[in-house]
This record gives C-alpha cells, sequence and structure tokens, in this order.
C-alpha cells in the first residue's frame, strides 16, 4: 500500500513497462535514421507522442498516468526550454540568411589558402557559425554547399574536408550558448546549494577549455592532413567567384554582440534580443536583406526570419515536450528513482572519478540508442548525470560538461547510425551532380576525417581520470577546486 501511495501511476505487469513509451520513441530514432535515412523532428515529436499513446493501454490508472505526462510537459524545465527554443529560432535563421559562409570564401580566396589550410580554414568558419546559430544542422546544410566544392577546387582532402565540416558543427552544437544541446544540459543539472538550475553562461565559460583544447589539436590535425593533390582545378577561379561575398563577414557583428551580452549578463533572452536588434541593424545597413526578409507576406503566407525561425522550432518543441511526457511517468511510476538508485549504488559510483566516468559513459550509449541526437539523449540521461555527480557534490557545470561533451563524441559521428554522419553525406550527394569534378565520400570516410569529436573524447577523459579541473558545489554554488 505505501509503494502505491509513493508510485501512483502502476502498470500491469509491473513498473518496468513504464519504458514503453520511451522505446517507441527509440525504435522511431532508428527507423527513420537507419532504416529510411530522414531526419525530422516533427517524425520524432509525432513518435514521442505515439508512444506516450500506446504506453497508456498497459498502465492500470489511466487518470494519473496523463496526469504525471502533463506534470512532466509542465515542468518548469519543460516550459523554459521550448520558450528559449523558440525565442532562438529567429536569430538562428537571422544567421542563416545572412551569407556568412559566402564571407568566408572570399577570404581564403583572397589570402590564397592551398587546400590542407582551407581544411583548417573551413573547420574554424564552421565552428564559428555554429556558435554564432546554434543549429549543427543548419550548419552541415548551409556550410557543405559552399565550403566543400569550394575547397576540393583549392586541393582539400574530400574526407577530410567534410570531416572538419561536420567536426565544426559539432564544436558549436557543444559551445554555443543558444544550441539545443547547450540550453537542454544546464536546464537539468541542479544547483544543491542554492535554489535553480546551472546558467548558461557559467556552463559555456567552463566547457570553453575543453572545447578550445581539443578544437587546438583538430586545427593542427586538419591543416596536416587536410591536403589533397596540392592542385587547384581548372576553372576553379570563376565558381569561387560565383560563391564568395565580402558583405558576409559583417554579419559577424551581432554575434559578438549576442555573446558578449550572454556571458557579461547571464541571461540568454537578453543576449538573444540583444543579437536580433543588432543583427536586423546591420543586416539593413550593409544591404545584406532588406525589411520583406524580416518578417513579410508573400502569396498569401507568412515569410522572413522571424516566421521561420518560429516555426522552425515547433517540431524541436513538440519533442522536447512528448519527452519530458515520457520523463513524468518514469519519475511518477519510480522507474526513475530505481535507475537512478541502481546507478548511483554501483561500485563505480562510489567515487568522483568513477561517478563522472558513469555520466560519460551513460551519454554515449543513450546518444547512440537515439541516432545521435544530442538533445534528446541530453534530456533523457540528464536527470540520472545530475543526482550521480551531485552525491559527489561535482559542480552542476562539470556535470553539463560532460553530458553534452561525451554526446558529441563518437557517438555523434559512428556511421550508419549518427544521424549527423547521414547529413553530411545527404548534403554532398546533391553536389555531385551539380558539380562533375566533386568526387564521392562515403559515411566511412566521412567518419575518418572527423577528428574534433575523437579529440574531445581524450580530452574529457584525461580530464576525468587525471582529475583535473574537477570542481565541487560549495555554499551558494560558488566554485570549489577541492571537496567541502
Amino acid at each position: 500500500m505505501e509503494e502505491r501511495k509513493r508510485y501512483p501511476v502502476e502498470f500491469r505487469g509491473g513498473q518496468w513497462w513504464s519504458v514503453v513509451p520511451m522505446l517507441i520513441f527509440l525504435v522511431f530514432c532508428v527507423v527513420y535514421f537507419v532504416g529510411y535515412k530522414v531526419f525530422d523532428m516533427n517524425a520524432l515529436a509525432v513518435g514521442g507522442f505515439l508512444g506516450l499513446l500506446i504506453g497508456a493501454l498497459f498502465c492500470k490508472t489511466y487518470g494519473a498516468y496523463w496526469d504525471a505526462v502533463l506534470r512532466g510537459i509542465g515542468s518548469s524545465t519543460s516550459v523554459s526550454i521550448v520558450v528559449i527554443l523558440l525565442v532562438i529560432g529567429m536569430f538562428t535563421k537571422l544567421m542563416a540568411i545572412s551569407g556568412v559562409s559566402q564571407g568566408f570564401v572570399w577570404m581564403a580566396h583572397m589570402v590564397g589558402m592551398p587546400g590542407s589550410i582551407f581544411t583548417a580554414f573551413t573547420f574554424l568558419a564552421a565552428c564559428l557559425i555554429t556558435t554564432a546559430t546554434g543549429s549543427s544542422i543548419g550548419t552541415l546544410t548551409t556550410v557543405f554547399p559552399i565550403l566543400y566544392p569550394a575547397g576540393i577546387l583549392l586541393g582539400s582532402h574530400p574526407a577530410i574536408l567534410a570531416g572538419a565540416i561536420l567536426s565544426g558543427a559539432i564544436f558549436g552544437d557543444n559551445l554555443a550558448p543558444i544550441s539545443d544541446v547547450t540550453i537542454a544540459s544546464t536546464t537539468n543539472q541542479r544547483f544543491r546549494t542554492k535554489e535553480g538550475y546551472a546558467d548558461i553562461a557559467g556552463t559555456v565559460g567552463y566547457r570553453l577549455k575543453y572545447a578550445l583544447i581539443a578544437g587546438g589539436i583538430a586545427l593542427v590535425l586538419f591543416a596536416v592532413f587536410g591536403g589533397g593533390s596540392g592542385a587547384v582545378m581548372e576553372g576553379a577561379d570563376e565558381i569561387l567567384q560565383a560563391n564568395m561575398d565580402p558583405k558576409g563577414l559583417i554579419m559577424l557583428i551581432p554575434v559578438a554582440v549576442l555573446l558578449f551580452v550572454s556571458i557579461r549578463t547571464r541571461d540568454i533572452f537578453k543576449a538573444v534580443t540583444a543579437g536580433l536588434v543588432s543583427g536586423i541593424a546591420v543586416g539593413l545597413l550593409s544591404g545584406t536583406f532588406g525589411p520583406s526578409d524580416i518578417l513579410g507576406v508573400e502569396n498569401g503566407a507568412a515569410t522572413g526570419f522571424i516566421y521561420n525561425g518560429f516555426t522552425g522550432m515547433i517540431g524541436i518543441c513538440l519533442f522536447c515536450m512528448a519527452l519530458f511526457g515520457a520523463m513524468g511517468v518514469l519519475n511518477e511510476s519510480g522507474t526513475m528513482e530505481r535507475m537512478i538508485q541502481g546507478i548511483c549504488n554501483s561500485r563505480f559510483a562510489r567515487t568522483a572519478r568513477g561517478a563522472e566516468l558513469l555520466i560519460g559513459l551513460g551519454s554515449m550509449l543513450t546518444t547512440l540508442l537515439v541516432g545521435g541526437v544530442t538533445s534528446a539523449s541530453v534530456l533523457t540521461f540528464g536527470s540520472v548525470a545530475d543526482e550521480l555527480g551531485a552525491r559527489h557534490q561535482i559542480h552542476p557545470y562539470r556535470r553539463a560538461n560532460f553530458l553534452t561533451g561525451y554526446a558529441n563524441t563518437f557517438p555523434a559521428i559512428l556511421p550508419f547510425i549518427s544521424a549527423f554522419i547521414f547529413i553530411s553525406a545527404s548534403s554532398i550527394e546533391p553536389l555531385l551532380e551539380e558539380y562533375s569534378y566533386l568526387p564521392a565520400v562515403t559515411p566511412l570516410q566521412i567518419f575518418s576525417g572527423a577528428f574534433y569529436p575523437m579529440v574531445l573524447f581524450v580530452v574529457l577523459t584525461v580530464s576525468i581520470l587525471t582529475g583535473w579541473d574537477r570542481i565541487y558545489e560549495g555554499p551558494d554554488g560558488a566554485i570549489l577546486h577541492k571537496k567541502p
């Protein structure tokens, strides 16, 4: 009787049937990403809500089940993520139409970069673009059509050039203050000595050193191994001229404004507002876009990056809502508590080092299960990482760093499993018909050239094993370098 009062949601055949909604969601991930090779957040949202409907059929307490779902969806964490994503979507679309990629091509051409250096430069450009937009998928789909053909013309190694673009997208996905992955990781790592969750600015500031160390090593590797034949192809100059525009570089100004305000105020809403206002002003004054590109009507339908950015985030917002609904069921059926207790009471979790290794391993395994969708894995495993690390008073910044960091290592680039690899390969495929000189690359080849996630894995693991930069939570959320 006591157990029923503690866990109001009960299932026929035992409480482990509460994982049915999550399992159906995972099946959707595998079917769409691996089977049909379609990356669609709306489809994942459908899978999530369908899983909730089917899971209810196995529940004894039908009303309590849906109460748990609604409480999960209506939690402060869920609402915060949805609102932030909708606002950030506007800035993401602003950067998508700004022509930053064409600006980078112009810069590289004017300097006269050889193929190997252009590969390293492409990695840097992709890092900046993803950090600015917060969208790894947006970076892959916009950078590949411009920088990949340009790099081949300049003599870059095809597989390593593709790996450089993918690496840059993952770099920004892990670091950008407006990335859905960053937002997800900070909003589920709670402070224990004060109210609230890890703030975005503090989390990004802490993980910056890890990203820069791994990024610096990867940059050298791209510069050393990124060259192909070294010969510039005939007719390259004409093709490059058609894909370059120095005006695009001026749009880095709103990026700098957003990052500055984010770090200074630690308020993502102020940062996005400052970025949008400055971006619109710079774009209009420079002629990068016109008023109708901001918000307008065409053929009776709303258009503009404000509208498209908002609606473009609806799929991932619905997906988050479905996932939080499933988490509500897991929490109120007691299943999540059992899972956390099982992991936290294991032999490996007795030390801070062991707890951190379990956070990394759990993040990687969860990311593999959801087809490399890092935001989904972070939301799924985040509560486990939160409790696991908090038991050793590990600071929320460090917990969030390992949660997202390991998700963005090997699970994000494994061939035929990762959505990122699929998107990279599918971005190259249509270019082969447009540019006859482009060589085809396989998912395995793209994986072999994605140096940054591999190096990041090493950097994170060394930090755990040696205890380097391990921080603990002190009074009022203070950072302590020794366990209190």
